[in-house]
């Protein structure tokens, strides 16, 4: 077993268990304010967010929804909900997911992560850099599109046939690129959070 702390940012473990040990915390732990839980092939990693985490998680989360409702676009929030599939031996608690082009499909109903396609979108805020690499796991799941952010800037992932390839701007809500996204993170820290909407509103309105 080995542990990766740090108690500013982020606190993760890494254990070695078995998929019905996973099962088990993820029952234990339904909570979706509670400790995150990636799983692959045996390895579990159990995030602890924080402040610093989850910050910059719930502005990205409020551009997403600001810039679906500017250009029109449906949008189901899922949050950090528990995406596992027993045949792959995966699982994971995104930062924060979306349906976007699937939303109508999956409105007011729930969600199978065996039969139902992934989220069009996730959100990955990994400052400390996860000891166990997720994005493997998105891969294996189909999700197509990834922001992450490291603690500098935003980039923008695309699933390219069973890769991430880090991609200008983004696919769900284009003509959004990495670095405008990092600048609104930025201006976020600054700005009242009427300013912020707003600006973010304005830019969205000028490329309609």
């Amino acid at each position: 077993m080995s542990t990766v702390v740090s108690p500013v940012v982020e606190q993760r473990v890494i254990l070695q268990v078995s998929w019905e040990t996973y099962e088990r915390l993820l029952a234990e732990y339904p909570d979706v304010a509670g400790p995150r839980f990636t799983y692959n092939e045996g390895m579990l990693e159990i995030l602890v967010p924080s402040v610093p985490h989850e910050e910059p998680n719930r502005t990205l989360a409020s551009l997403v929804e600001i810039l679906t409702e500017e250009f029109g676009l449906d949008m189901r929030r899922l949050g950090s909900t528990t995406f596992k599939r027993e045949e792959l031996l995966k699982g994971f608690e995104p930062a924060s997911a979306f349906y976007i082009a699937h939303a109508p499909a999956f409105r007011g109903r729930e969600i199978d992560a065996a039969v139902d396609p992934p989220p069009d979108l996730i959100l990955e805020v990994d400052i400390s850099r996860s000891s166990l690499p997720r994005f493997p796991i998105f891969a294996a799941f189909g999700v197509p599109e990834v922001w992450r952010y490291d603690g500098t800037r935003v980039s923008i992932w695309r699933l390219e046939t069973d890769q991430y390839v880090e991609a200008e701007s983004s696919a769900a809500l284009a003509p959004l690129t990495g670095l405008i996204a990092t600048r609104f993170l930025e201006e976020s820290r600054n700005l009242s959070s009427a300013e912020w909407f707003r600006r973010v509103r304005e830019w969205a309105r000028s490329r309609r």
